[in-house]
């Protein structure tokens, strides 16, 4: 008797196999559950770099925008202050920037060779820069703005947290000789 079930089973658990290879139902399902987590990671990753280019683009037209000021000595006759030069570039942005988040750092040089960019980054800590000198008529002017873009951690570790409180900083530049004002 126990042969004869043996023998069964031995029939039985291929043509078991077979069916279940041959069955369908359910592929989709399974593979969605497979390959659905790495496709809606690469797609969080994917928006937050396009969140990330938007605010730089936007924060590099609107300080080209305002440093304009600056190189037709509109803000030095008009005694613009550092905080309205930031709000400034705060309002050129259609006000996309939390401006308490925003800070310029203005620089004057003799010459584009002597020229050094300061790095408001400490051991992964902001610093925001407290230069604001806008120079005189012929100078050469280095205005960077830099904010700080909260951004969130996407799935499978991809960050472009690039400060220790988890934030991207962004900075936009610009670099030109002030026009001869009076």
């Amino acid at each position: 008797m126990f042969a004869a079930i043996r023998h069964s089973a031995k029939r039985l658990i291929p043509r078991l196999f077979r069916r279940l290879a041959r069955n369908s139902d359910g592929t989709a399902l399974l593979e969605f559950a497979i390959l659905g987590p790495a496709f809606l990671a690469l797609l969080v990753a994917i928006l937050q770099t396009g969140v990330v280019f938007l605010f730089q683009q936007t924060l590099q037209t609107a300080t080209t925008q305002t440093a304009r000021l600056i190189m037709t000595g509109q803000a030095q006759t008009q005694n613009i202050s550092a905080a309205t030069f930031v709000q400034d570039v705060c309002s050129a942005s259609g006000n996309l920037f939390d401006c308490a988040n925003l800070s310029a750092n203005v620089q004057t040089f003799s010459s584009f060779s002597g020229m050094q960019m300061t790095n408001p980054m400490n051991n992964g800590n902001f610093t925001p820069p407290n230069n604001y000198n806008l120079g005189g008529p012929g100078d050469i002017v280095l205005v960077q703005v830099f904010y700080q873009l909260p951004v969130m951690t996407a799935p499978l570790g991809f960050n472009l947290a690039t400060t220790s409180n988890g934030n991207a900083l962004i900075t936009a530049t610009a670099v030109f000789r002030n026009e001869p004002y009076q």
